[in-house]
């Protein structure tokens, strides 16, 4: 899927390489060495798989899955290294399931990240610019840094879906504003989306949890800031559920009010019948084709017709006031 080029989510330029960072200085550097530093290189060619492999142990399976499109989240852990894909949501703030996701390999005998992705991860530039300003830091840090803003992606999305179900929440109570078909398929599309966005919150806590076991025994330090980063997660997790829950709440409320707009509706034309019965009855009366009836033939028999009318009506309508039927 092509990316769009917009202020919220930048294009990188085309085969920028291989990109390598020296943690020790917090600097770019050229691909010269392996130990203790942050590689990471988006849609890489063939020839840069194989310049990869060659500097350093790569299991096939992790590449494999790696390079492949569309792979939800999942954590490994192989003899070469322990692999992490983390896949988040790539437009939070419009609220659609569109994702993202970066592979990383961490080699923790060399203090080494490597990343890989398919597509620009603007979250991921803005860790690569933001070490620049740092003396020193470990490939931990900057685990925990890509993990800790791929979340907040989740936190965006859920924010404006909560400001969204507020909206419709409103929506239901406004009388003419839309639709009955237009409001079920909007709310349908949100929870659809929401749906997609919950189930991938739940693979990138499990994730993110048995990369916190597996990183206990190698550093302490990072198995506390990975169990952080799950306790967002399921947050996040819980927040869904809540969401999912109104919003399925929203059709039921929208239909008992529809309901009961309707209730109201026939109230009133069954109220204005009963009103105007007796003065049918009444017209059908007077109206029959008999030669002996009294009233016709009295100068006062229209006038004595219309007071009835105006006397029968105003007596039901007052009725039905009184009883709080209208």
């Amino acid at each position: 899927m092509p990316i769009r080029a917009s202020s919220k989510h930048p294009v990188l330029a085309e085969n920028h390489g291989i990109r390598v960072k020296c943690l020790e200085a917090c600097q770019d550097i050229a691909l010269e060495r392996t130990k203790r530093v942050w590689i990471d290189v988006e849609v890489p060619t063939p020839e840069q798989v194989e310049q990869l492999k060659t500097m350093f142990k790569l299991n096939p399976l992790a590449l494999e899955d790696a390079l492949e499109k569309g792979h939800w989240s999942k954590f490994e852990s192989y003899t070469e290294h322990l692999f992490l894909i983390f896949r988040t949501l790539a437009e939070p703030e419009d609220v659609t399931d569109r994702t993202e996701r970066i592979s990383m390999f961490w080699f923790p005998e060399l203090e080494t990240l490597l990343t890989i992705r398919n597509e620009p991860v603007t979250y991921l530039e803005n860790v690569w610019n933001e070490f620049n300003k740092r003396n020193s830091v470990r490939a931990v840090d900057v685990l925990y840094a890509l993990l800790d803003r791929g979340t907040d992606t989740f936190f965006t999305f859920l924010d404006e879906l909560e400001t969204m179900t507020d909206a419709l929440e409103e929506r239901v109570f406004t009388p003419r504003q839309v639709s009955t078909n237009q409001f079920f398929n909007e709310v349908f599309e949100l929870k659809h989306t929401m749906i997609k966005a919950r189930r991938l919150v739940s693979g990138a806590r499990e994730a993110v949890a048995q990369f916190s076991r597996h990183v206990t025994t190698l550093e302490p330090n990072a198995a506390m800031y990975l169990r952080d980063v799950g306790d967002h997660l399921t947050r996040i997790y819980d927040g869904l559920d809540s969401s999912r829950d109104v919003l399925s709440s929203l059709l039921d409320v929208h239909l008992s009010v529809q309901s009961n707009r309707m209730n109201e509706v026939m109230k009133t034309l069954t109220t204005m019948s009963s009103i105007f019965l007796p003065l049918t009855f009444l017209a059908g009366v007077w109206g029959m084709n008999y030669k002996i009836m009294p009233e016709l033939d009295e100068p006062w028999g229209y006038a004595f017709a219309w007071a009835m009318f105006i006397l029968a009506g105003t007596a039901f309508a007052a009725y039905f006031k009184w009883r709080k039927w209208w």
